[in-house]
């Protein structure tokens, strides 16, 4: 008998010495955690020393930040589920297909996802992601490994390692020896732009949906192998605040199922037994709401997980800090707050695993069959086959399915003019059909009215794709079904003609840009079209390029030949002509079609600057049109040179008293200013700038004197207008409105109008019926009516442009993009 337990005994003597082996983070690091923040490279160190030493770990990178930094998960559970944790995925991800399945529940552990520091100056929350990690791979306690058994848990130590560094670098370069707790100290107190964002400073938690950034693209791949059945987003806010956790306020989308709401409770019930027993302060059902549908928690809603933000106190407080109450918080306080969240949440999950994959399955079958907001199907039609194809993009990534085409006829809701209308089904019109998996998602993408039961929002409230993307579209109450997985590009072969008078692009969205570009950059000299015509049967809108041959053979060697190479490399077709006359239109020998100057493009991105809106112009030229910029400070604004810098761009932001001064001289020189959001307050009322803030006589706002002050809040939501969708009345003959359609559709945070432009053109413009969609209080509804908000002002012989809303909000809202790349490459 004792030679059968000695095998035995050998491998239970070996699993110990591993475990034995395991270092401790503080051993690892060489410091106790908590007494100062661990570089990135520090934190993934451990992680793959753990996964090189623990057996019931697995490491998993899935790709790299801008600045080429590591993102990488840690996947944690009991041995017996590690060893067949392909297989786990594989039945987990079944679940999410729709398909009903018969007999008992599925018996297998839950998925758990913890993600930490998408924020990267919310810096405690890494460093709690090395402490659960380590707390899980040792498993001393007989709760954790019964946890693990029904538990995988994986852990995203960072989701903004860009960012992350950001702040502590600033941090590190300004601490003493020891941490000083006055909340004046500079080492509180971060610099312009902040650690918060990411390399192109967008905020990551507004980023899940759209997946306009590098770091959210990649984790949302990995995210979508997995599909977890629990996701908690580790976040830290004001110093000042005590912890948060679910549940969540209202607002709650309507699509959020009544399970999912029950979960969020049960679970913050367990954390505040936890937070009870310490004596920690806590609030639930304040402030964080589930609406908007790209935030880390109610994106994994939408996709079938119950998804939950915890919010520790700690933005700014470094290493220690005196908090309003006398307190002081330290970072070890923050990281033992967020730790006990953490494994009160496993606790709540382990117990009930079962339950939670069962209802994770009957959601995504539910899904199928059942639609909230009353559509079946939403139909976009085909009008412009380069932003359909971007939107199909965004479809893909989000694991929405859709198809084209079809012959039928159909009535549904037309989101141009508000009204159920028939309609018919064509060729290349997209198609999303709700009896699909991801049916939830794409409803509340799609859905032209979001139903608010709360109007105090933490965020938007109305995102709509259609909108955002200025495409027609129908939202349809019965099931249609495309009859393509392709487009079929209306292009015949790529135009081979060696020596036609001209060829012509009709310019319709950003991907004609693109082309504009490639034929500028090897010397090609572009028109365009600054009035419609029409010729050999085929009508050219506005902002149609031309490329003439006879002018251009004399500066360009093998043009033909670079002619295809552009076709080839965009994918494009070049319609050509054999003469100068026009079926419709002016003759291309007239004035109206103008030669292109080549942007020289030249940013402020001073602290003057909104980083946000800077990180939006930024990532628009790197990313996706591939255009080189300048990035200047505001002090060089004065001394531009006209031959170096043709176009420049004001970010929104405050600029001070004397921009006028340092631009106008360049302005009549030649220039093109153009100036975006609150960057139009710093010329209002100056010369040589036609613009003035829309007034009002007091007769036409009302005021509420006689509110409560318990009913403050909700009072002060009358002139709130936290996001909502406008319809904007656009002067279609001009450049600037070169494919944009019938409208251009503007998100609107604000309720900034400005007066018509005596000089120039309101080339966008609110009337009295313009909203469309989300919250606007009354207020605000009668201040944003019978102004301008998008204008083009002549000054000698440049230019001023006038963007008085966001139209490159979050990187999401597509016809934004449309009129942002026309005012930098049609308006002369």
């Amino acid at each position: 008998m004792k030679y059968f337990l000695l095998p035995f005994l050998f491998l239970t003597l070996e699993f110990g010495v591993v475990k034995a082996q395991v270092r401790s983070p503080d051993e690892f690091l060489g410091y106790t955690l908590g007494s100062r923040f661990t570089p990135l490279d520090k934190v993934l160190d451990y992680y793959k020393y753990l996964g090189k030493t623990a057996r019931n770990v697995k490491v998993v990178g899935y790709g790299k930040s801008y600045e080429g930094r590591e993102l990488l998960v840690g996947i944690v559970s009991a041995k017996e589920n590690m060893d067949k944790l392909e297989q786990i995925r594989a039945n987990n991800l079944s679940l999410s297909n729709g398909q009903k399945i018969s007999g008992k529940s599925i018996k297998q552990p839950a998925i758990l996802w913890l993600s930490y520091n998408v924020h990267g100056n919310e810096a405690s929350s890494t460093e709690t992601a090395i402490k659960m990690m380590y707390a899980l791979v040792e498993a001393k306690s007989s709760n954790i490994q019964e946890w693990l058994r029904n538990t995988v848990v994986i852990i995203d130590p960072c989701l903004n390692p860009d960012g992350r560094e950001r702040y502590l670098s600033y941090f590190n370069s300004v601490a003493g020896i020891k941490p000083n707790p006055n909340p004046l100290a500079r080492e509180h107190l971060e610099l312009w732009p902040g650690g918060r964002s990411n390399h192109y400073y967008f905020d990551l938690n507004r980023d899940w949906a759209w997946q306009s950034q590098i770091e959210t693209q990649q984790r949302l791949a990995l995210y979508h192998d997995w599909m977890p059945e629990v996701h908690v987003d580790f976040h830290e806010q004001n110093y000042n605040e005590p912890y948060y956790f679910a549940p969540a306020a209202e607002p709650i989308h309507q699509d959020i199922t009544a399970w999912q709401r029950a979960f969020q409770v049960t679970v913050g019930k367990n954390n505040a037994k936890y937070f009870d027993q310490k004596g920690w302060k806590y609030f639930t059902k304040e402030q964080f709401d589930l609406l908007y549908p790209s935030y880390g928690d109610t994106y994994p809603l939408y996709n079938g997980a119950i998804g939950m933000t915890y919010e520790q106190g700690g933005i700014g407080a470094g290493l220690a800090v005196v908090t309003i109450d006398g307190d002081t918080l330290t970072l070890k306080d923050r990281i033992d707050h967020h730790f006990v969240a953490g494994m009160a949440t496993l606790e709540t999950v382990s117990k009930n695993a079962e339950r939670l994959v069962d209802e994770f399955r009957k959601y995504f079958e539910n899904a199928r069959v059942i639609s909230p907001g009353g559509f079946m199907s939403y139909v976009v039609k085909g009008q412009s086959l380069g932003k359909l194809k971007r939107l199909a993009v965004l479809l893909k990534r989000n694991n929405v399915d859709f198809a084209f085409g079809g012959d039928a006829a159909a009535e549904g809701y037309h989101y141009e003019t508000g009204k159920v209308e028939p309609f018919k089904i064509e060729r290349n019109d997209l198609i999303v059909n709700l009896d699909q998996p991801a049916a939830v998602l794409a409803n509340v993408l799609f859905e032209p009215q979001t139903k608010v039961s709360d109007s105090n929002t933490y965020d938007i409230t109305a995102w709509a794709l259609p909108y955002a993307y200025g495409l027609n579209a129908y939202a349809v109450k019965s099931i249609i079904k495309g009859k393509y997985q392709f487009l079929e590009d209306p292009n015949p072969a790529l135009s081979k003609v060696q020596k036609p008078y001209a060829w012509l692009l009709p310019w319709g969205s950003v991907e004609d840009a693109k082309v504009l570009i490639a034929l500028q950059k090897v010397g090609i000299k572009v028109r365009m079209a600054e009035e419609g015509f029409a010729v050999g049967g085929i009508s050219y809108p506005i902002g149609s390029l031309l490329v003439y041959r006879s002018e251009n053979e004399k500066l360009v060697k093998e043009l033909s030949a670079k002619i295809v190479e552009v076709q080839k490399h965009l994918k494009v077709f070049f319609y050509t002509v054999n003469g100068g006359s026009v079926d419709k239109g002016k003759d291309f020998g007239s004035s109206v079609y103008p030669v292109l100057p080549v942007p020289k493009v030249a940013v402020v991105a001073s602290a003057e600057a909104n980083a946000q809106n800077l990180g939006e112009v930024w990532h628009f030229f790197e990313q996706e049109l591939g255009y080189p910029i300048t990035m200047i400070s505001l002090d060089d604004v004065g001394v531009l040179d006209i031959n170096k810098i043709n176009t420049l761009i004001l970010p929104d932001g405050a600029y001070g008293d004397n921009i006028n001064e340092k631009t106008q001289d360049w302005v009549k020189a030649g220039g093109k200013l153009i100036l975006m959001e609150d960057a139009i307050l710093s010329v209002v009322g100056k010369k040589p700038f036609d613009i003035q803030r829309k007034t009002y006589f007091k007769d036409e706002l009302s005021v509420e004197v006689a509110a409560k002050y318990q009913s403050r809040r909700q009072t002060n939501l009358s002139n709130a207008i936290p996001g909502a969708i406008f319809k904007v009345e656009l002067d279609r003959s001009h450049p600037i409105s070169a494919g944009l359609g019938n409208y251009y559709y503007t998100l609107k945070t604000d309720e900034r109008l400005y007066e018509f432009l005596s000089r120039g053109w309101n080339t966008g413009v609110l009337k009295s019926d313009s909203y469309v969609a989300g919250i606007a209080g009354e207020g605000v509804l009668k201040k944003l009516e019978g102004g301008m908000l998008f204008g083009v002002q002549p000054e000698g012989k440049g230019v001023i442009i006038y963007l008085g809303a966001s139209v490159l909000f979050r990187s999401f809202w597509e016809n934004g993009k449309q009129m942002f790349a026309n005012a930098i490459f049609l308006v002369n």
